[in-house]
């Protein structure tokens, strides 16, 4: 009988699956931190006969050829796919038997134009059978269709409806489990997320299905694509190497003198730390980017690629915790880390700096010159931008302020985004660049309720 095992990467957005019968496993679109799926084949006693691989991923670093060579164990992937490394080619209609599953290969193009999806079932019919969908069919919408040429999104996009829909002619009862749509950039669309759903449920809400206009379906998903990190750029020739084991042993230690040497040569050095915490003192040109589910994303977006990294975290679990989320996006190796207070990592009390941190509430109890003089900093994406702003506010996206710190104003600046995570990197850029700072750490929509917007 199938039984779907679901391996969460909640900060990049992202789901692997194992799929088994109890005795052998497939796997489909492992992240590069294969430790995890390794645990769960040792823990259930399965033995992994296939690795699938339904795309060449844009938004992260594949485990799949180091697992399938390491398991001993077929790698399905794409014929059309120019890879460097040996797999199992496969094309549309193929089929596979691993142990009582039974793998049938669905030519699904739109995220990408090799994109596959793999209905597996038992062989025996003892269950209804699942249809893992990668970057093609979402929960609630569907992959993204500007990653592989902006200028073939519309082309894309409408072969991305026509794979939904061929998806959707599925016997209801089948089960879909899509590798995005749970907050990666590669989704598109009114992606709902959720712990499960049904190709008949699919059918109900999607926004690929409840359509059968072509024409609007792609007008609106064209209309709705927003920014994508900028490390997106890497993954996929990367991807098509086939990439080797991570590395996860501790970086170099680094010192208080050569900290302060790496960052008077304005060398990135990331303080892994709370955003209050870092806001409240740290060591002065540090940049930071507090450790959570979208460190990796905003760390691969906004530093230059391939640019000399330095962590500083206040425990070694810390920094472990920021490779593993590093490497999976091929930043492999930081060049070094430092542990501990800040204070301790300081070589002498002038490198330590800091900065306000106020509310809405704080920027409505300005008036007159104080509140004139000052420059508030929307740091959120454009299409966040257009459902609404702070009267007078300066808009400059994150993704962008790093090219584009010349063009903020020299004076006090007050800067927000959506919930503070965004504005707090923004906030720390700004004071490396010399900028007298404020970061509002709040919810925006607290401005709207104040009457700022």
């Amino acid at each position: 009988m199938l039984q779907v095992e679901v391996l969460e990467t909640s900060e990049l957005g992202d789901r692997s699956y194992v799929a088994h019968d109890g005795a052998t496993a497939i796997v489909v679109d492992p992240q590069r931190d294969i430790d995890r799926v390794e645990q769960v084949l040792a823990d259930r006693g399965l033995r992994c006969g296939a690795v699938l691989e339904t795309h060449i991923h844009n938004d992260y670093v594949t485990g799949g050829a180091e697992l399938a060579r390491r398991a001993g164990a077929d790698y399905l992937v794409s014929a059309d796919d120019p890879v460097r490394f040996e797999r199992v080619p496969v094309r549309d209609g193929d089929e596979r038997e691993y142990g009582g599953l039974r793998v049938t290969v669905l030519h699904t193009p739109g995220h990408t134009d090799t994109h596959l999806s793999y209905l597996v079932e038992d062989t025996a019919g003892a269950d209804t059978g699942a249809v893992f969908t990668g970057g093609s069919l979402l929960y609630g919408s569907v992959g993204r269709t500007d990653l592989v040429d902006p200028r073939r999104t519309e082309e894309l996009t409408r072969a991305q409806f026509r794979s939904a829909r061929r998806l959707g002619d599925l016997p209801g009862e089948v089960q879909v489990f899509p590798t995005h749509g749970f907050g990666s950039f590669c989704s598109s669309g009114a992606a709902s997320g959720g712990e499960s759903s049904t190709v008949a449920e699919e059918r109900a809400r999607n926004d690929a299905l409840t359509t059968t206009d072509e024409d609007a379906f792609v007008e609106n998903l064209i209309a709705n694509l927003t920014a994508y990190p900028a490390y997106y750029a890497h993954m996929a020739p990367r991807n098509l190497q086939g990439p080797g084991p991570m590395d996860l042993s501790a970086p170099t230690a680094v010192d208080p003198t050569q900290l302060r040497k790496r960052i008077e040569a304005e060398e990135w050095v990331v303080d892994l730390r709370d955003r209050t915490a870092y806001a409240g003192r740290h060591l002065v040109g540090s940049v930071g980017l507090e450790l959570g589910e979208q460190f990796s994303t905003y760390v691969g977006w906004l530093m230059p690629w391939g640019a000399p990294l330095t962590l500083i975290g206040e425990t070694a679990e810390q920094v472990t915790t920021a490779q593993r989320q590093l490497a999976r996006i091929g930043i492999d190796r930081p060049d070094g880390a430092a542990v501990g207070s800040v204070d301790d990592l300081a070589e002498d009390p002038g490198q330590l700096g800091s900065y306000d941190i106020a509310r809405f509430e704080d920027l409505v109890r300005l008036d007159g010159p104080e509140r004139n003089g000052l420059v508030v900093l929307d740091t959120r994406r454009e299409d966040e931008r257009r459902e609404g702003s702070v009267r007078g506010s300066v808009h400059i996206p994150i993704h962008e302020l790093v090219d584009r710190l010349d063009e903020v104003p020299d004076r006090p600046v007050w800067v927000h985004c959506a919930t503070g995570f965004r504005a707090s990197i923004a906030a720390s850029l700004l004071a490396r660049a010399g900028h007298d700072v404020t970061l509002l750490n709040d919810d925006y929509e607290r401005a709207g309720e104040l009457g700022l917007t």
